[in-house]
């Protein structure tokens, strides 16, 4: 059983450069600066949201920015996601860079005129049933994960509380990672969100080692909708070998299987065919999540089975992939 499974493997990821089919519409970026205050941190600010621009260009993504030099920072957020399909296949990423306050009861993102409160985004992206990716690059954002966390909605913080209201760095480390092919873990040519997030995280843990320092950012990464966040320490390369205690799924999956700029065989992919894709990789991970509680025997041949099944996908794209056997 086992020799069977490294071909069929390497049929099932190898296929997608063979697949010439309808293209995945183009993702929004919505990239919010917030007020800077001192010089160094507009500039700093500044310079990491060029760094997603430059991203959201390379992935052919449709980029709007909203700036300190907007009158109302809030308003003009408000009428740019209210622009936004709510609908669809086509990912939303927002994008928050700045500074954060939290006085105990709710944390805000600071604005040019009024802030933005964690349940007034909360609000605002109530009505999009479309894949969102939320990143707070922001000090005390840790207070937005539970408000933000939802069913097929990717949320990152810069740390892990509202408590955590020092100058945050990690916002910075993500716009270089978001793009950057060192951070390519698997090596499949593509870096997700997944592993730009480790990356930025762990080259956050660096920068206050380096300079002997006690950390004050712990980053969060939610795609489970649990509200509950993991760490990256959780993480064994891509993949998560702890969960939140009395949650079965762990946050991961969800957020390797989004790419801002994804290679030439992810964009060839159809969003039904990615779709697909994506739920049998879920079935994957929870077989493999409970691989110590079944019968060898049995974990091999279900894994045979969902291997085919991609196998199956890759080679047949618009013919329904078979169900696999129980």
């Amino acid at each position: 059983m086992r020799k069977l499974l490294w071909p069929l493997a390497v049929l099932a990821f190898a296929a997608p450069w063979l697949i010439a089919d309808e293209s995945t519409p183009s993702a929004s970026l919505v990239i919010v600066v917030g007020t800077g205050g001192e010089l160094p941190y507009t500039d700093a600010f500044s310079q990491w949201a060029a760094n997603w621009r430059k991203a959201g260009k390379a992935a052919g993504a449709h980029v709007s920015a909203i700036d300190k030099n907007q009158t109302d920072s809030l308003v003009q957020l408000e009428k740019a996601l209210e622009s936004e399909a709510k609908d669809g296949p086509a990912e939303l990423w927002l994008v928050l860079l700045g500074h954060g306050t939290f006085d105990g009861h709710e944390a805000k993102f600071n604005l040019t005129g009024n802030d933005l409160s964690a349940s007034g985004l909360a609000t605002l992206l109530k009505p999009f049933h479309r894949p969102v990716i939320v990143v707070c690059g922001f000090s005390a954002s840790g207070a937005f994960l539970k408000p933000l966390s939802a069913p097929g909605r990717v949320v990152i913080t810069a740390t892990k509380s509202g408590s955590e209201n020092n100058f945050a760095r990690f916002g910075g480390y993500l716009s270089q990672t978001i793009a950057d092919p060192s951070a390519d873990l698997d090596k499949d040519g593509q870096t997700s969100l997944l592993e730009a997030w480790l990356a930025a995280a762990q080259r956050t843990a660096a920068y206050y080692k380096d300079e002997g320092r006690l950390a004050t950012e712990h980053s969060l990464l939610d795609d489970n909708g649990d509200g509950l966040g993991t760490p990256p320490d959780w993480f064994k390369g891509v993949r998560a070998v702890k969960k939140a205690l009395g949650h079965q799924a762990p946050d991961g999956l969800r957020a390797h299987q989004i790419h801002l700029v994804p290679n030439a065989a992810e964009r060839a992919l159809s969003p039904a065919l990615r779709a697909e894709r994506d739920a049998i990789e879920k079935e994957l991970a929870q077989l493999r999540d409970g691989k110590n509680s079944m019968p060898e025997d049995a974990y091999f041949t279900q894994l045979e089975a969902l291997l085919l099944k991609l196998a199956h996908l890759y080679q047949n794209p618009a013919t329904p992939s078979p169900t696999a056997p129980q």
